[in-house]
């Protein structure tokens, strides 16, 4: 119990600093837990240790160590969540979402009470049928737009968009990965604690609960919501104003005495010390965009760089360039999508392999053939050295390119790029049948005795097969930093159990709260869950809290499967930080929020969560 105590004390200190990928970390607590045996057996025979460790079974067990330590990757979470990724995907690939986003913007014009219903409305019930955080990912760009053609801040409508997906992710047991890997959890714990209540859940189990949840949620942010979330970004600027770029762009013209001439602009200008980026080479009536490292200069080529004055002062001096007098580097010209510029942000998503490096050690300039004029994180602004920033995800890129360029990050999945870029490849004939395929799923789920993840994984075959999806695309759609955050996270669960740690700590919690009826215990295992979830994974603070949950209720003689529920919505609704869930995260940057706007406009919320979440659950399953 102490080795599996200290081995979670280590997880959640790496969760909440994110010194390494919280996949990384749960694949270290995975290894951890599965050397505990082998290593203490080796142990005994030196003579070091009386008897041999076990934290993953029980001495003389038929299931060995191994069998439980990497049985995370056949659970039927892990396996549901991978098929849930595809599906959404093959919905994503048809444009539907976008479609419905140009009727969207057609209602809501300027109106920003318009705007902020119809986001919210339309990523609550989308969230519950595809999972929430790419429901986020498609809608974000959507809801830029609709915010910059409204003159809208962009900050009064990202932050509500990701909480409203959390709302809409309550809705069904696919909603999010939190609750397909809590009902897998509680099917398990059911079966080995031999407590008939706790079940795998249905499609439909909460969907009751979830409505009066969404439908008092949306009513928060329509209203005291929408007073406490600020407009951190003014509506109706470019983006070079936004990102308050006008001391950092400028033209300068290539003089004929200058030492450059000649020379190719990578080895003149980018291969140098100087911080200085290239966004343009004019000659002449051409423009020029990345690569622009093989050019070779003339005397009269007109540059538009991004750097700061100092910078541009020795630039003028050292290489023979003139200033261009009242010359000013805006949208108008880096943005002309006719002329196959464009100009839009780029949010590092997660799991992307930018997290932890930065622009130059990622070659992002040559890979993409784009420039980066300027990157934001959360409320702050950095223009100046940002190739030696470490990037993490959340962080928003200010990009300029060509139209092929964006294309290629448009189709990344490392990327989310915040503006709507049309796509031809869109597969807008496969929409009735990207839409039956979930639609089946969810029904096969639903009125059939075959299992979500059965039923998940032909719906994932049918995406292939159908044309929604081509079979790279497959594999390209599956995040796989969640899928080894499962697998790795889930023998924790099942050490906790085995070793007494659950119950250990389920006893600390009766024996604090001994005169406390049931429901005040409920609402408490509610909020310590909110709270461990806005530090680390969600997926981590289920696998933690739930056989505690279950432990405690037995201890108090309640219904333990209420007690899976709180536990479960509680992981699912983390508002009040932006590391607390990704969807969070990828508003971060775009929204340009600050740490503490997430407190100011999520403890409300969540105190009311606490609140409707736990009365609900009494009403429904009862204590």
């Amino acid at each position: 119990m102490v080795i599996v105590f200290a081995i979670i004390l280590a997880a959640l200190v790496l969760f909440a600093t994110e010194a390494v990928p919280v996949d990384v970390t749960a694949i270290g607590i995975m290894i951890a837990l599965l050397v505990v045996e082998p290593v203490s057996t080796m142990l005994v025979e030196w003579g070091v240790l009386e008897s041999a460790v076990y934290v993953l079974r029980a001495p003389g067990s038929e299931v060995t160590a191994v069998e439980r330590g990497l049985s995370g990757f056949a659970s039927v979470a892990t396996i549901t969540v991978l098929a849930m990724f595809i599906l959404s995907a093959g919905v994503r690939r048809t444009g539907v979402i976008q479609i419905l986003g140009r009727k969207v913007g057609a209602f809501t014009g300027e109106d920003e009470t318009r705007q902020l219903g119809a986001t919210v409305g339309i990523v609550s019930p989308i969230s519950g049928f595809i999972n929430n955080t790419a429901a986020v990912a498609i809608l974000l760009p959507m809801v830029t737009d609709l915010a910059e053609k409204g003159k809208t801040s962009p900050s009064k409508l990202l932050l509500p968009l990701s909480y409203a997906s959390m709302f809409g992710g309550t809705l069904t047991l696919i909603g999010t990965s939190t609750n397909i890997l809590a009902s897998d959890l509680s099917a398990r714990l059911g079966r080995d604690l031999g407590i008939p209540e706790l079940h795998a859940f249905s499609m439909f189990e909460f969907t009751h609960l979830g409505v009066i949840m969404m439908a008092v949620g949306l009513v928060y942010l329509m209203t005291i919501g929408r007073q406490l979330v600020p407009a951190r970004i003014k509506p109706a600027e470019d983006l070079t104003s936004e990102y308050d770029m006008a001391e950092y762009l400028t033209e300068v013209v290539v003089r004929d005495d200058s030492p450059v001439v000649g020379q190719r602009v990578g080895e003149a200008l980018e291969g140098t010390d100087f911080d200085v980026d290239v966004v343009q080479l004019i000659r002449e009536d051409a423009v020029f965009l990345e690569p622009l490292g093989q050019k070779v200069i003339q005397a009269g080529d007109v540059f538009a760089l991004r750097t700061d004055r100092d910078t541009l002062v020795e630039l003028m001096d050292v290489d023979g360039f003139d200033l261009l007098g009242d010359v000013a580097v805006t949208d108008t010209e880096l943005e002309a999508p006719e002329e196959g510029h464009n100009l839009v942000e780029v949010v590092v998503a997660p799991g992307s392999f930018l997290v932890g490096e930065t622009l130059a050690s990622a070659n992002f300039r040559q890979r993409y053939d784009t420039t980066v004029l300027a990157l934001r994180r959360g409320g702050a602004v950095i223009r100046d050295r940002m190739d030696r920033t470490r990037l993490r995800v959340g962080d928003t890129l200010l990009v300029q390119g060509a139209t092929d360029s964006i294309d290629r990050l448009n189709n990344n999945r490392n990327f989310i790029v915040a503006q709507e870029v049309d796509r031809p490849d869109y597969r807008e004939s496969k929409i009735p049948v990207a839409i039956g395929i979930v639609a089946a799923v969810v029904g096969l789920a639903a009125l059939t005795p075959i299992n979500i993840a059965v039923a998940a994984l032909a719906g994932a075959l049918g995406m292939v097969l159908t044309g929604c999806l081509k079979p790279a695309e497959m594999y390209d759609a599956v995040e796989w930093d969640v899928i080894f955050l499962l697998a790795g996270v889930i023998p924790l669960g099942i050490a906790l159990e085995v070793t007494g740690g659950a119950a250990l700590l389920a006893d600390g919690i009766v024996a604090v709260a001994p005169s406390l009826p049931p429901i005040v215990v409920l609402g408490l295992m509610y909020v310590v869950t909110a709270l461990l979830t806005n530090i680390i994974s969600n997926n981590a603070s289920v696998v933690l809290m739930i056989p505690v949950a279950v432990e405690a209720a037995v201890a108090l003689g309640a219904n333990p499967f209420s007690f899976v529920l709180s536990v479960t919505f509680a992981a699912s609704t983390a508002f009040m930080t932006p590391i607390g869930y990704q969807t969070n995260l990828f508003v971060y940057g775009p929204g340009g929020y600050e740490f503490m706007d997430y407190v100011k406009a999520g403890a409300p919320l969540q105190a009311i969560f606490a609140v409707v979440t736990t009365l609900g659950i009494a009403l429904f399953w009862g204590l």
